[in-house]
């Protein structure tokens, strides 16, 4: 990958300076050619002055261009760097990461939430099928809380491991809904740097950087 990385950019590098050197070539033989007219031209009807000005300034146009593809680049290499650097840091750290599905192993599965105001809520939990697989009606606080399944339903049944969906319904006192917010929290596995921007891999899940919402390093 690195091998590639460094032939693209050798590839663009040498495209770009090749670019340049016609545009500085075709613009040094342009004004050789305006001279040359300017020194012999008829004084009784003189080159029209307009148009190579015109000319010159769509020229300075061109290398203007040139120069700021060149610069983007250049900000888009140092990017994209930062950001392997960044995702590289994620391995084998626990992140909290927004989403509503985690993994059901030894009988747990854990999901942290988070509500404006005091409520009552009312937890759904369904399998990957959209089967229910637990339903119940909770009273939660105000601020981050975890809720942890045991993997068994309302009627005692284990369920297997795998993938489940948490959805939670709130509403306060006055019976006004409370907006909640979910995510699961596991540990790192693997960042694949072949993508961009990076993508982590919890379980056996994937997900890009920005939807991490918490970084714990192992054994804190």
């Amino acid at each position: 990958m690195a091998t590639s990385a460094v032939g693209s950019t050798t590839s663009t590098t040498t495209t770009s300076a090749t670019s340049r050197a016609s545009i500085a070539q075709n613009f040094d033989t342009f004004l050789q050619l305006l001279t040359t007219q300017l020194k012999n031209q008829n004084p009784l009807d003189p080159l029209d002055t307009n148009q190579f000005t015109q000319q010159l300034v769509q020229f300075a146009q061109v290398e203007q261009q040139m120069s700021t593809n060149t610069n983007l680049g250049t900000l888009v290499s140092l990017q994209q760097t930062a950001q392997t650097s960044g995702a590289l840091g994620f391995l084998g750290t626990t992140v909290a990461i927004a989403g509503d599905t985690s993994k059901l192993a030894n009988n747990q599965a854990t999901w942290s939430f988070s509500g404006t105001t005091p409520a009552t809520a009312t937890i759904t939990i369904t399998d990957s099928k959209g089967q229910t697989a637990y339903s119940g009606t909770y009273a939660v606080n105000a601020g981050n809380q975890e809720f942890v399944w045991d993997g068994r339903g309302n009627d005692g049944t284990a369920w297997p491991a795998g993938d489940y969906k948490i959805n939670i319904t709130a509403k306060d006192a006055t019976g006004q809904t409370v907006a909640m917010s979910t995510t699961v929290n596991g540990t790192v596995d693997s960042v694949d740097l072949s993508q961009s921007p990076p993508v982590l891999t919890v379980g056996n899940r994937t997900f890009t950087i920005d939807k991490v919402t918490q970084v714990r390093r192992s054994g804190t």
